[in-house]
């Protein structure tokens, strides 16, 4: 047992110093600084999700099914952390926010029917996959054999969403509201809203759950000594809490230097690009390239800071799964095939549709005040409460 545990360690460290090396490579390329940035970006964002369990899904199912709202409380404070790290950062890049004037590069979309149908689809896929697509990456580290036909699905997805994608523009997106609600209300306004909004979601999630928490937070006894901390740090999983305040400090933090975080505008490009290529759908996208959200446009280059991202993302996920003896391949079933590429092909539709998945639309939309992020998040949970509910209704489906 010794043997395997240093042998994890030992690999574990070895990729995190290539990771490294990667990041201090990738800054002699043109904008090397921010690639080296999104790369290093991912890879704490891949250990933090990898470690305390951050899936959209999961923790949406622990609710719905076993009354858990640990996790949900996780994203609460995600979001809530990640607004008020936003206001900050963009009322000094726009002091007076107006409507019709949206700040350079944030994801803010059309609000219409179209965004519930695509969140919709999004939450469905959920279900079916069993997780979302950024949990899709980092448990692609861990030896998952869903995800792999998941993030094949997904990009099929993205490829459906291309060919129905100007009929609803044309029907319903073109004269879609774009809504920010700073421009409406002021950065204090959006954020008391907000910020009250996330305050009584979390208030009743909290309810009746604040005794057995002091119950448990009593058991823990005396502060633990430093070896017993550094081994519970690759031991079972971190509290929800640390992820949810990581990842809110990060999709903040990340605006600094590159663009909002979102897990699907490289993977969303690439379709894009292959099947421009086969010639099955159209060269022209009406309006898509114009709308902030994940970019699906072909790329002269993979050196992009979201594709560096991604890489981080499942470095570091791979690290953190190595450490902990997490990650643990097996041979993918014919079921675990298509659960994946059907769950997948749902997720990229609701994510090309939605211009972003609930990293791109929810957190980072949500953060940066779109009324769009709160919208594709409604519609995502009802879609996985109804999707639930329908598999307890045929067990055989699980």
């Amino acid at each position: 047992m010794a043997f395997k545990i240093n042998f994890s360690h030992a690999g574990a460290l070895a990729l995190l110093v290539a990771l490294g090396g990667a990041a201090h490579a990738v800054q002699a390329l043109p904008g090397g600084r921010t690639l080296a940035f999104a790369l290093a970006t991912g890879g704490v964002l891949g250990l933090v999700l990898q470690r305390t369990r951050f899936c959209f899904y999961c923790h949406a199912r622990d609710w719905f099914e076993d009354g858990n709202p640990r996790g949900l409380l996780a994203i609460v404070l995600a979001l809530a952390v990640g607004v008020v790290g936003y206001t900050v950062v963009l009322g000094s890049w726009l002091p007076v926010p107006q409507p019709g004037k949206l700040p350079p590069d944030m994801h803010i979309g059309p609000v219409s029917w179209v965004l519930v149908a695509a969140g919709l689809s999004f939450g469905a896929g959920m279900v079916v996959s069993g997780s979302c697509i950024s949990a899709h990456w980092y448990r692609l580290a861990e030896g998952s054999p869903v995800s792999p036909f998941a993030l094949i699905g997904s990009a099929l997805g993205f490829i459906l969403g291309f060919i129905t994608w100007n009929p609803l523009y044309s029907l319903s997106v073109a004269d879609a509201p774009v809504v920010w609600l700073p421009a409406h209300l002021g950065y204090g306004g959006a954020l008391l809203v907000q910020l009250g909004g996330l305050a009584l979601v979390a208030a009743w999630l909290w309810r009746g759950f604040a005794r057995e928490a002091a119950a448990e937070s009593a058991a823990r006894g005396a502060v633990p000594s430093l070896g017993a901390v550094w081994r519970g740090l690759w031991a079972g999983r971190w509290p929800y809490w640390v992820g949810g305040l990581a990842v809110g400090l990060i999709g903040a933090f990340a605006i600094v230097r590159m663009r909002p975080l979102g897990v699907t505008a490289t993977l969303g490009s690439a379709a894009r690009q292959w099947a421009q290529g086969q010639g099955w759908i159209p060269e022209r996208l009406e309006g898509l390239d114009g709308f902030a959200g994940c970019a699906t446009a072909p790329q002269s280059t993979w050196f992009t800071p979201n594709a560096l991202l991604l890489a981080g993302l499942v470095a570091g996920a791979f690290v953190a799964a190595l450490a902990s003896r997490q990650f643990a391949p097996r041979w993918p079933t014919w079921r675990d095939a298509m659960r994946g590429l059907a769950g997948g092909v749902l997720l990229g539709w609701g994510a090309m549709t939605g211009l972003g998945c609930t990293i791109g639309t929810l957190l980072s939309g949500g953060m940066a005040g779109a009324l769009s992020g709160w919208v594709f998040g409604v519609a995502v949970f009802v879609a996985v409460w109804a999707g639930l509910r329908l598999k307890r209704r045929w067990p055989a489906g699980r």
